[in-house]
């Protein structure tokens, strides 16, 4: 991809050293990892955590400066969301000598970890769970770890019988064996505070990932807020400037609503998916500039002074080659990655998304194998059963200078280069029919992004007498300015994705 990041760029990137300059909430690209698939350190076919110590080059090399690991903690499943101990790391990925040498590798290259915390439910098998559900069969119904969870005597949506008993406990998830967490008792969040305190003061990882938040009180978000309220101030107060990031599942009015919490951020799923406005805008037939800018105007008056974190696929999505029919059209998923990459806030990016892996239906079908290159991947998660990769393993698409994992490295290194993209204040210049125009201002420098939406035709369109800083070419043609009666023009190849800084 020529001239996909030009000098300007190359010497800002020469500034980028591996240290954290910023609190994580600030960290520009994230790297969502399921540890059990991506790489084995002993051989018995499961990932672990001294297989991802082993790929942190590989992952600061690609412009990634944060990694959320999926659950890492004791678990009866594969997924590990059931979690029985919340201080201990699950033998199948190592140890907590393992978690803590992973902890000191990121930081040493500038690369700030959050884990998975899933506080809505335990296991079944959580042995607070187990001495409440023994405490209910002895008739003790006033046990200090009844009250950890929510039981009834009346059947109810959202509820489970306990076998041999004449209640029902609360399982959001159900058939999961995730029974929920009573969060209004004081003491489970005692407990959390001590999970918190022993992940962030002694293992010394740099904040959660907070699942389910909409399930803490289902159907209550006033009081879902006042719980993540009281978490952030937890988590603050152990340590300041570690970051939380919620899963709130739900459309842009409600992900509003939970910012009140003042926790960091919550995922934007109204950009993510099938039903994203990323994809949206892509697949539109019409008009797709105009659908963007319409949708991705309405996250920022929603949301004016939040921190996002914009994403296109994890690990309970389809994958990002199905959504756009990357399969035949490459193009359009380095296009997908192009746009993402242009949002501000800090972008996720799946594991496996830098190779076009695929992934969709049963859920063991999302978190398949990271193919690192023929014969180096870990086995299967149990219940995959449509096994496919659509495109090249990592090691020769990091010689072939127009794949997609090329072009996802030179989006993250764009972001790290020019913190406009990721942090300047953005006001739209054009958005008609496939081209957009924006303009990002930041303290540092302002920029303007150039992209179209359409895969078959080339436009030219009028701007300022600036500079190509990059040029993210999805085929053989570049993007170019043109001069012509003091008028500049910048001609944009089919689903070129282009950043202008100011002239030297």
């Amino acid at each position: 991809m020529k001239r996909m990041l030009c000098a300007l760029l190359a010497a800002l990137l020469a500034l980028v050293t591996p240290a954290l300059a910023e609190p994580a909430a600030d960290v520009p690209n994230w790297y969502e990892v399921f540890v059990r698939s991506y790489q084995d350190s002993d051989g018995d076919g499961l990932g672990d955590l001294n297989g991802l110590a082993s790929r942190l080059d590989y992952i600061y090399d690609m412009g990634w400066r944060g990694i959320w690991l999926m659950p890492v903690m004791p678990s009866p499943s594969y997924h590990k969301y059931d979690v029985t101990d919340y201080c201990a790391i699950d033998p199948e990925y190592g140890t907590m000598d393992d978690m803590r040498a992973l902890v000191a590798g990121c930081h040493e290259r500038g690369i700030a970890l959050i884990v998975d915390m899933p506080v809505n439910h335990t296991s079944t098998k959580h042995p607070w769970f187990i001495a409440a559900c023994d405490a209910l069969r002895a008739g003790d119904a006033g046990n200090e770890y009844v009250g950890y969870y929510n039981f009834t005597r009346e059947a109810a949506s959202g509820f489970v019988p306990l076998e041999g008993t004449e209640w029902y406990y609360e399982e959001r998830f159900a058939g999961g064996g995730m029974p929920d967490l009573n969060l209004a008792n004081p003491a489970v969040t005692a407990e959390i505070e001590s999970v918190f305190r022993f992940w962030l003061e002694d293992v010394g990882v740099d904040g959660f990932r907070l699942d389910a938040v909409t399930s803490y009180f289902t159907g209550e978000t006033d009081r879902s807020v006042e719980c993540l309220r009281a978490l952030k101030q937890m988590s603050e107060g152990i340590k300041p400037g570690s970051v939380l990031i919620g899963e709130c599942w739900a459309g842009l009015d409600t992900i509003a609503d939970y910012y009140a919490s003042g926790v960091d951020s919550f995922f934007l799923f109204p950009a993510a998916q099938a039903e994203g406005f990323i994809v949206g805008s892509i697949l539109a037939r019409k008009n797709q500039a105009e659908k963007f800018a319409r949708n991705y105007q309405a996250v920022l008056d929603a949301i004016p002074d939040g921190w996002l974190t914009p994403f296109l696929c994890n690990h309970d999505t389809g994958r990002t080659v199905g959504l756009v029919q990357g399969r035949r059209k490459p193009e359009l998923a380095k296009l997908a990655d192009g746009v993402l990459g242009m949002l501000n806030g800090g972008v996720f990016n799946y594991y496996g998304e830098e190779i076009g892996m695929v992934g969709s239906g049963d859920d063991p079908n999302k978190r398949l194998a990271m193919y690192w290159s023929d014969g180096d991947m870990t086995d299967q998660p149990p219940g995959a059963n449509k096994i496919e990769y659509a495109y090249p393993y990592v090691e020769k698409q990091l010689a072939d200078r127009k794949s997609l994992l090329n072009y996802v490295r030179a989006v993250n290194q764009a972001r790290l280069a020019i913190p406009a993209i990721s942090r300047g204040e953005n006001s739209f210049l054009l958005a008609e029919g496939s081209v957009c125009l924006m303009k990002r201002s930041h303290p540092s420098g302002d920029c303007i992004i150039a992209i179209n939406f359409s895969s078959k035709d080339a436009y030219t369109v009028e701007v300022e007498p600036w500079q190509i800083a990059v040029d993210l070419e999805v085929g053989n043609a570049s993007a170019a300015l043109t001069e012509k009666g003091g008028v500049v023009g910048l001609k944009l190849p089919p689903c070129a994705v282009v950043v202008l800084v100011p002239a030297e």
